[in-house]
């Protein structure tokens, strides 16, 4: 079983570029963000790092970003209706097993990811339709 793990698209963010800031090294954005925006109980918006500059959605199949690979990172599984079916806390590690075993359930729609310390929303999982030959 195939997925697929998308970022942010960077042009909503891209009016916070530039912003003045003291603080060293790489500049990332902590924003509020809605990243479930559906009209249900699971309704909802949090916190979100975004890179400043950024110009490139994150778009792989089958390949778990290194910030998600090294920490504690929290699954929640949705259906196609948007609500919240299961939810499992899981080392980076592990991602990419726990991903293909929630998608083997076929009322599986969606995952999200977040980072289990703070809760911050990191990323969508879609699952990929497998081509018939």
């Amino acid at each position: 079983m195939s997925f697929r793990i998308t970022g942010q698209r960077p042009a909503p963010f891209r009016p916070f570029y530039g912003m003045s800031d003291a603080e060293p090294g790489e500049t990332v954005l902590l924003l509020n963000y809605m990243h479930q925006p559906e009209q249900t109980s699971c309704r909802s918006s949090h916190a979100i790092f975004v890179r400043e500059g950024a110009e490139a959605q994150y778009d792989e199949i089958n390949i778990i970003p290194a910030p998600l690979g090294v920490h504690l990172i929290a699954l929640r599984v949705f259906d196609i209706g948007h609500d919240m079916i299961e939810a499992e806390i899981a080392e980076g590690t592990q991602l990419k097993s726990l991903i293909r075993q929630f998608f083997d359930r076929p009322e599986t729609a969606y995952l999200h990811a977040r980072y289990a310390t703070h809760g911050r929303y990191a990323v969508r999982i879609d699952r990929v339709q497998e081509e018939q030959p």
